[in-house]
């Protein structure tokens, strides 16, 4: 009894954290599509997938799509410390490589930078620095930098991943025990069950019915009494 309560407390504590895990993806991958970022665009949508097959994994108690989705946990954990060291600019990485993010199609970076919570956005005319159909902008006022706005969404993303690892390794263990016991006490021959018997031949015995005997009269005693009915007659 206890160990099905602490069973059925792992999966709803894991969909629970997946449920989170859903939504923060979704909230990203929006403000990556608004600032064109297409390599976080691509990992988010390989996130969400991931996310989906932990829940279905969970729900129908499949260990094999939880353990999929705890080894995809260890390689968005990764991803996500490579943003944070990305915008942090830790070692030899920099913002000013924008194709990391962008796939080198556009000079977009973070839509935090414009949007960030007090940020005044001043457009500069005539910038011999903007090259053709750009322009060139001055941000000042920021409550919050937009580094900083990427880096605490990246660690958010960790910390989720990281409790979704742990019960996702707890909860596709005790799936793996318990189909391990159900095979070892026999399957359904545990709880009575019988496979259909081979149906025997049967006998058949022949069926013997009385019949009554009918009486016949012959042809012939019939002809007589016809002839003899003609002679008194006449």
């Amino acid at each position: 009894m206890g160990r099905c309560r602490g069973r059925c407390t792992g999966r709803c504590s894991l969909v629970v954290i997946c449920s989170f895990q859903l939504a923060a993806a979704l909230e990203r991958q929006v403000f990556d599509f608004l600032g064109y970022q297409w390599a976080p665009i691509l990992a988010n949508f390989l996130h969400i997938i991931a996310v989906i097959l932990g829940i279905f994994g969970t729900v129908q108690f499949r260990s094999r799509y939880l353990i999929l989705y705890a080894v995809w946990l260890v390689l968005w954990v990764g991803w996500n410390s490579f943003i944070i060291c990305f915008y942090l600019e830790v070692g030899h990485l920099s913002q000013d490589r924008d194709f990391l993010m962008t796939f080198n199609t556009s000079l977009h970076r973070s839509w935090w930078m414009e949007h960030g919570p007090g940020c005044l956005v001043t457009p500069v005319p005539n910038s011999p620095l903007a090259p053709d159909d750009h322009h060139v902008i001055t941000v000042s006022g920021c409550l919050l930098d937009y580094q900083y706005i990427e880096v605490v969404s990246s660690a958010l993303q960790v910390f989720l991943a990281l409790f979704g690892f742990v019960y996702a390794c707890y909860v596709s263990k005790v799936f793996l025990e318990d189909e391990d016991s159900f095979d070892f006490i026999g399957g359904f021959d545990s709880y009575g069950y019988q496979p259909p018997q081979k149906a025997s031949h049967l006998q058949l015995q022949p069926l013997y019915t009385s019949v009554s005997s009918l009486h016949t009269v012959p042809i012939s005693t019939w002809q007589n009494h016809a002839s003899a009915t003609r002679i008194s007659t006449r």
